[in-house]
């Protein structure tokens, strides 16, 4: 092994709360001296091949030298996790320094019961990124030939490995570094991993209400009648100490009477009887709580949610709340309604996701109110352990759902969350409401990090990631109540068919007026005193069916106004006939009725059997197959229809548009710009920022393949031309001011200097005209190719991690905020998008007699800042300004780095629960 190094400080940033292959919780720490006793016991537990696999020898007990080894540790050249359920020792994995200080050999033991459990590659994820953090760059293991299981777990880590075969055993070998596979793999078993802990949630095979009272109007009595009035199709259990008979049934003074295993446990108990409550499921076994309880106010109450939910994960279990209002799932299958709503909503195929509880009575009142058919709904309240991120991840693989619906008031992880919507919307439409403060103050109950990162960051963020960000929740409904029993349209091309000429004229204008191509304009006579309803239904349906049969529409709006005599049930008729006309076609039809008079006639609904189809459908032979429900989406106007049709359409032109692949460079040194940043921020103290010099800043750059122009601050008018003579004519004055060195109108910059007197004569005259201004220093550079001016500027966010801006230089970006934001990594498609967005970009691709920049160039440049910034959290803040875009050249003539201490990524190389 390679010289030791001093030991380090206990690394509790290295633990972590993990989620296994089957949806259970438990806990990741560094070892210590302490589970010495533990790792005796599992020892003892394990199988004679277990034993042989792991020491190539077999040993009945570990010697007390041994179990040293294994449990003393420096966390820099020997560092070893363990993963504990509850105090059970589940497994441990290790790894050595070896005798080239930037390898490592690796190892992991798992004890018998939980082995196929995934402990392995949570172990290999956690062992790589302290190898790190610690200058290792490649993991070695020695593996028995027949040991196929601990091989298979290496060649299914996406790591690139090597293997031979050496004294009888097999020797495997990988870089750890995390590339594009790595993180593939590792995404994929955590999304499998969240979504199957929701699903245990959400299809429990049993439930116990702990707090389940016999007084009406309770919430321990409402939620337990709830459950039972809703049909949940598993045995349901009614605890409360103090009575003998709620709801019907014998109650149960505790878990320990309860005959078999709880899987869900909904808790509505007083506020200082959870810690208890929560303790007491974890003794029981019991898979997964929703606690309704409220009162977690202040810091005090904060601190007691991260208590309860910290016992939950150690013992398996997961937690939706507190302040929770409740789950719903409307399979027949469970048919569950684990909330403190008094009816079960309509059996659907929209999957909702809210976090206060009233957000959540509010969007559960309106789908109902709207007849949007639900096929799942998840309240998180205070959001304390299952997030939705979570919700998303059980969403994706629910054959239920075809779309979903959230409404968010904080962000725990927003990267993470930009990177799962992305995903799913490529199989089902994610729309989105959000408080508008969200990121900048911190709901009650909640505690997360508030983001310093530039306005509009978050709303590019999710347009990045294809959701459908809506303004309100009302907003929210409307496309949610289209995508309930409606499909994606295909394309613009839109069909409008009504009875009213001037409201068809007024809709064809917002139409257009939305990007949607108007292809047909049907005004149809109907509903006056010369046509009975009967006439007007067949009339209407012929044209509706022959815009279909044409097969050259995508959507069709249908605009109806009965006329001044109207009898109660016309409108409703009409509305039927036109949801049975539709049937099961691939155009999207939605309708607007207006002026109707009749008391019971909603105009804003699903007008339909409200059943799902028989079949499964699907909107192209790639998308996943999901159910809707057969109606007629109807609005009070058509311009909240058009609105809801220009958002699909986009949504859609999004879907359909290539992905796009992930940019990434062999020539990047990511080893030395990770040394440097280290290096360098041991130089600050907390979250001080620390501003690299000109020459730090070019070697950091290098290693991602990125130069600056050549620039000199200069004292002397002779140093200034021994610079020039270095440089070569022309050359550049620049005031060394961040305002100054912009601004030509006020003598700060001087350019095209093509002559030793030239350059002496204008040093003169800028330091007579800076004079007032303080007499800044002047700095000379090399003249860069003329161009378009451009600012790059990256952050990292404490909420969002790494941002990445781009805008034109001057007063687009100045006066009219002309920024775009985007959230690393980036495609090539990203890139595309992040040139194309700001309106003044049109500079950059040629007008006039102007010629466009060189564009690849611009990506490459971008692509190589974007992983900088994935790379790098310690770069606090990085700034290109000016960079000139010319034809055949761009050029970054200003650096400006800060670096800093970076705190832990909410979305790292490892898989980890997130501590609200």
């Amino acid at each position: 092994m390679a010289e030791q190094k001093t030991k380090r400080p206990y690394p509790a940033h290295w633990e972590a709360d993990v989620l296994l292959r089957d949806g259970a919780t438990a806990r990741l720490r560094p070892v210590s001296p302490d589970d010495a006793d533990a790792l005796q016991k599992m020892h003892e537990g394990q199988s004679q091949d277990s034993i042989y696999f792991r020491y190539f020898t077999y040993k009945s007990q570990l010697s007390a030298k041994e179990l040293e080894r294994f449990t003393v540790v420096d966390y820099v050249d020997r560092v070893a996790f363990v993963i504990l359920l509850g105090d059970e020792l589940m497994g441990i994995g290790r790894y050595d320094r070896l005798g080239d200080a930037t390898e490592a050999e690796v190892a992991f033991n798992i004890a018998d019961a939980h082995q196929g459990r995934g402990l392995s590659s949570i172990f290999m994820e956690h062992l790589a990124a302290a190898a790190k953090e610690n200058g290792i760059r490649t993991f070695t293991a020695e593996v028995l030939p027949e040991n196929r299981r601990m091989l298979a777990v290496f060649q299914a880590a996406g790591f690139e490995t090597s293997r031979s075969f050496e004294d009888g055993v097999v020797v495997v070998e990988f870089p750890i570094d995390p590339t594009a596979r790595v993180r593939a793999v590792m995404e994929s078993r955590e999304h499998r991993a969240e979504a199957q802990s929701v699903a245990e949630l959400l299809r429990p095979e049993s439930i116990a209400v702990i707090g389940a009272s016999r007084q009406w109007g309770s919430v321990g009595f409402a939620l337990l009648e709830n459950i039972i009035e809703g049909g949940y199709t598993g045995p349901v259990y009614g605890i409360n100490k103090e009575a003998l008979e709620i709801a019907g049934m014998i109650s149960r003074a505790a878990l320990s009477e309860v005959p078999q295993d709880i899987d869900l446990a909904v808790v509505a108990v007083p506020y200082d009887q959870i810690p208890s409550v929560v303790q007491d499921c974890a003794e029981h076994g019991v898979k997964g709580l929703v606690i309704v309880t409220e009162g977690f106010k202040g810091e005090e109450g904060l601190a007691e949610q991260r208590r309860l939910v910290q016992v939950a994960r150690r013992h398996g279990m997961r937690v939706i709340g507190p302040a929770s209002a409740g789950i719903i799932n409307t399979d027949p299958d469970v048919s569950l309604n684990a909330s403190v709503s008094p009816t079960m909503p309509r059996h659907g195929s929209v999957g909702l996701f809210s976090q206060s509880a009233p957000i959540g009575a509010m969007l559960f009142t309106a789908a109902q109110q709207r007849g949007i058919g639900i096929s799942s709904m998840i309240n998180a309240g205070n959001r304390a352990d299952v997030s939705g991120n979570d919700a998303m991840q059980y969403l994706e693989d629910d054959p239920n759902t075809s779309a979903v619906g959230l409404y968010l008031e904080s962000f725990g992880n927003p990267r993470k969350f930009s990177r799962i919507v992305r995903r799913l919307a490529r199989k089902k439409p994610v729309v989105v409401s959000r408080s508008h403060g969200m990121g900048r103050r911190i709901p009650p109950g909640h505690s997360t990090r508030t983001t310093e990162a530039p306005r509009g960051t978050v709303p590019s963020m999710l347009r990045q990631a294809g959701a459908i960000e809506t303004d309100s929740y009302t907003e929210l409904i409307d496309i949610l109540q289209v995508l309930a029993c409606q499909p994606v349209p295909a394309g613009p091309r839109l069909t409008v068919i009504g009875n009213a000429p001037a409201i068809n004229r007024l809709t064809v204008e917002n139409a257009r007026s939305a990007g949607l191509e108007i292809v047909d304009v049907q005004d149809v006579a109907i509903l006056d005193a010369e046509h009975s309803v009967e006439q007007a239904i067949e009339t209407l349906t012929k044209v509706i069916q022959e815009s279909i049969d044409a097969g050259q529409t995508d959507s069709i709006i249908v605009l109806v106004q009965p006329s001044m005599y109207q009898s109660e049930g016309d409108a409703r008729m009409i509305a039927q006939a036109i949801s049975h006309a539709g049937g099961d076609t691939d155009v999207s039809i939605m309708a607007s009725f207006t002026a109707v008079l009749e008391r019971n006639f909603s105009p804003t609904t699903i007008i339909g059997e409200g059943k799902l189809r028989d079949q499964l459908t699907a909107e192209s032979d790639d998308q996943t197959k999901s159910p809707r429900q057969y109606g007629l989406p109807l609005f009070s106007s058509a311009e909240r229809a058009v609105a809801v049709l220009s958002e699909l359409v986009r949504y859609r032109a999004w879907r359909d548009a290539e992905q796009g692949i992930a940019v990434e460079y062999e020539d990047i040194d990511r080893y030395r710009a990770e040394q440097l940043v280290t290096e360098w921020t041991e130089e600050a103290s907390g979250t001080e920022l620390v501003k690299l010099s000109r020459a730090q800043s070019d070697e950091l750059l290098s290693c991602y393949g990125i130069s600056v122009l050549p620039s000199r601050r200069f004292q002397s008018t002779d140093q200034a031309l021994d610079y020039a003579q270095e440089f070569g004519y022309p050359v550049a004055l620049k005031a060394d001011n961040s305002i100054l060195r912009h601004r030509l109108d006020l003598g700060g910059v001087r350019l095209n200097i093509e002559t030793p007197e030239a350059l002496r004569a204008n040093i003169e005259s800028m330091r007579e005209v800076l004079a007032p201004y303080g007499a800044p220093s002047i700095e000379i550079q090399a003249m860069a190719p003329p161009g378009q001016g451009c600012i790059v500027a990256a952050v990292e966010d404490p909420l969002v991690g790494p941002v990445l801006s781009f805008g034109i230089s001057g007063d687009a970006v100045e006066l009219l905020d002309d920024w775009v934001h985007v959230v690393p990594p980036l495609s090539d498609h990203d890139l595309e998008r992040l040139l194309r967005t700001p309106q003044a970009s049109a500079k950059l691709f040629g007008y006039g007699d102007i010629p466009a920049v060189d564009i690849e160039g611009m990506k490459d440049l971008l692509a190589r800042v974007s992983q900088l910034k994935d790379d790098l959290p310690q770069v606090a803040r990085l700034r290109f300004n000016p960079l000139l875009a010319a034809p055949g050249a761009v050029t970054v003539l200003k650096a400006e780095i800060y670096i800093a201490n970076a705190a832990v990524r909410t979305d790292s190389a490892r898989r980890a629960l997130l501590i609200h």
